[in-house]
């Protein structure tokens, strides 16, 4: 492959190993030498702080400076004190050559080195200015000078330190050799290539085969796919990785299984059209049912009102009492005429989408009271016993007028198919997230095969659509409409001694 994720993972490891070892050779090079001076230097300072403040408290105590050092100064190391034992760990683990002078008596007072008299004469000389060697000035402080400087007797460089302690009459000197660090540098930088070159062999090797592992389930992925775009998806992917591959091979076998199923699917869409075909004539159906059903519930009342009105227009009702009995029933077929109509527009916007739910809170406990109040005059012409089982105030989101709606068809239904105890339960619910409304009336219960189109406009139980109910068979496909453009569930069931519709709301609860 031109571009295989192999070889692209192996330029990019050896890239980065080669840039590494680059920058550390630059950063040997340019940097390790000012490194290791600033440290010597920071050695020096530490050194002359330490001392000084030992000389400083002898001079606070009116102690002679060469007397203190002569009394804590052990030859045999046992009782050694904090003077001797700084020189020491200065020599020891610094290489650091110190001596201490009286500037009065030129007395050397402490030294932890053999050339004592050798650095005496030399910081003499620093002080009084002659046989100065080539020096390069690295710090300067109040009482000492920090110099690098270059010495012809054994041909190297040395960091040294010299001057005056706080009491201004203690000369000192240290010095510390420098080695030439130019020279590790280049044989520090000679060793990482041979390093480097032996690790950018060991890590291409290395990463050749940890890329050979990472590309062949790629690649066995890759075979599965061409295999399923050929149709073939018998073809599985079989690593046992539980890494990314793994899922995404895993992932694939569930592809093909669906593909299989799917396509699987697709050979009966023959079955399934003729299917969609007696669908489309069952809706050609309902579209005659619903014309016929229209035709019907108008015929009746069309007829009344134009017998009524005609006997109206031949005198035959000449007494104010049958005018008037007349006229109430052109009035009475023309509300139920007018009702049916606005049924069929509320449906009709309701199921289109025109009509969207205004989403409020309220008390859904205290709406469904005021139906019942409202209804008074029809349940007691009924002599029907409505009991409304009160769980406290339920608070819901949806559109309240709608509701209002819905609860009224559900009792109006109820009173209409009252039987036997003539009694309507109706009970309010919060069940958590949602609210639960069920209307149980005592009556007859409904056929099983009838229960599935309750919802349907027009459809009615009584199968000769006689008036007894006064029902248009609209208000049980209102309800289906609310409920649906709300999201929400409604429902009927047979129960012992009647029939419970119920709806579902969502609960209003305060946001935390």
């Amino acid at each position: 492959m031109r571009h295989s994720i192999k070889a692209r993972f192996a330029m990019v490891f050896v890239g980065l190993m080669a840039f590494v070892l680059i920058a550390t050779w630059c950063v040997n090079n340019w940097f390790l030498e000012s490194f290791y001076t600033m440290d010597k230097v920071a050695t020096l300072e530490k050194a002359y702080n330490g001392i000084d403040r030992i000389v400083t408290e002898t001079e606070k105590k009116g102690t002679d400076i060469f007397e203190y050092f002569k009394s804590t100064y052990d030859p045999n190391r046992e009782n050694e004190g904090p003077v001797q034992q700084m020189f020491r760990v200065l020599g020891e683990k610094y290489n650091m050559n110190i001596v201490l002078m009286d500037s009065a008596t030129d007395q050397v007072l402490i030294s932890n080195t053999g050339e004592r008299d050798y650095l005496s004469s030399r910081v003499q000389g620093y002080i009084f200015g002659k046989d100065m060697p080539k020096v390069s000035i690295l710090k300067t402080h109040d009482n000492y000078f920090i110099q690098k400087t270059y010495d012809k007797r054994s041909d190297s460089y040395y960091l040294e330190s010299w001057g005056y302690f706080s009491d201004n009459a203690t000369i000192f000197l240290m010095s510390t050799p420098l080695a030439s660090i130019r020279e590790s540098v280049d044989l520090a930088n000679r060793f990482l290539a041979y390093v480097g070159i032996a690790a950018l062999f060991v890590g291409s090797v290395f990463i050749y085969f940890t890329t050979k592992k990472i590309t062949s389930p790629i690649l066995q992925l890759a075979n599965l796919s061409e295999k399923m775009s050929n149709l073939d998806f018998d073809a599985k992917y079989t690593g046992q990785a539980e890494d990314e591959i793994g899922v995404l091979g895993n992932s694939m076998n569930r592809l093909s299984d669906t593909l299989k199923e799917t396509i699987g699917q697709l050979r009966t869409a023959n079955t399934e059209l003729q299917q969609d075909i007696e669908e489309k004539i069952k809706v050609d159906e309902m579209r005659k049912d619903f014309i016929a059903n229209v035709s019907h519930e108008l015929k009746t009342p069309i007829a009344l009102i134009q017998g009524y009105a005609e006997g109206l227009t031949e005198g035959m009702a000449e007494d104010p009492e049958s005018r008037d009995y007349y006229c109430e029933v052109i009035m009475d077929e023309a509300n139920k005429m007018n009702k049916m109509v606005r049924q069929l527009l509320t449906l009709s916007a309701l199921e289109a989408g025109n009509d969207a739910p205004v989403m409020d809170r309220f008390d859904l406990t205290d709406l469904v009271r005021g139906v019942i109040t409202s209804a008074g005059i029809l349940i007691q012409q009924k002599e029907a016993e409505v009991h409304l089982e009160d769980c406290g105030p339920v608070y819901v989101c949806a559109d309240e007028f709608k509701i209002e709606e819905v609860v009224t068809n559900y009792l109006n239904n109820a009173l209409n198919h009252l039987a036997g105890e003539k009694k309507i339960v109706i009970t309010v619910e919060d069940n958590g997230e949602e609210a639960l409304v069920t209307v149980f009336n005592t009556g007859n219960n409904i056929p099983d095969e009838d229960i599935p189109n309750l919802w349907t406009k027009f459809y009615k139980v009584d199968k000769s659509h006689t008036r007894e109910y006064g029902g248009s068979g609209i208000g049980l496909s209102i309800v289906k409409a609310i409920m649906d453009s709300h999201r929400k569930a409604c429902g009927v069931r047979n129960v012992e001694g009647g029939v419970e519709f119920w709806f579902t709301l969502d609960c209003y609860r305060e946001q935390g």
